[in-house]
């Protein structure tokens, strides 16, 4: 099996992922990161946090997870790197809603480079957010 054919500037994938302070709880008991400015607005604010962040792990594997169900098996993530360049704050009664765009950016006879568009609240999380794929 091998990867579709692709070529660059070709969207492979689209979702949004709605976080709230249960995604946190299950994600800290899930990493062993209980840091509380993932869960306390006071030690958040009193660190000078605008609110409750989501864990930035959290946000990078949420970012890649479109292009691993886009391989669906024909290929595997080789490779994967963000710039973490702004927190994704999470509302306690409404969340936060993180959106992603998987790009492809480069192809070649090994597979190929995904890049990532990643944005929360109006603004983009994750900066030179690249995924690369290697085909089966």
């Amino acid at each position: 099996m091998a990867l579709p054919e692709i070529e660059v500037g070709q969207v492979v994938a689209e979702r949004e992922y709605v976080i709230d302070r249960g995604s946190l709880v299950r994600y800290a008991g899930a990493s062993g990161d209980f840091n509380p400015i993932h869960y306390r607005d006071d030690v958040a604010a009193s660190v000078g946090l605008p609110g409750v962040l989501a864990h930035g792990m959290l946000t990078m594997g949420l970012a890649v997870q479109p292009v691993v169900d886009w391989l669906d098996g024909r290929g595997w993530v080789s490779g994967y790197g963000v710039r973490f360049t702004r927190p994704v704050v999470v509302d306690p009664t409404e969340g936060a809603t993180v959106a992603v765009t998987a790009t492809v950016g480069a192809v070649d006879e090994a597979g190929a480079r995904i890049d990532l568009t990643v944005s929360a609240a109006g603004g983009t999380v994750l900066g030179k957010a690249q995924v690369r794929v290697t085909a089966l």
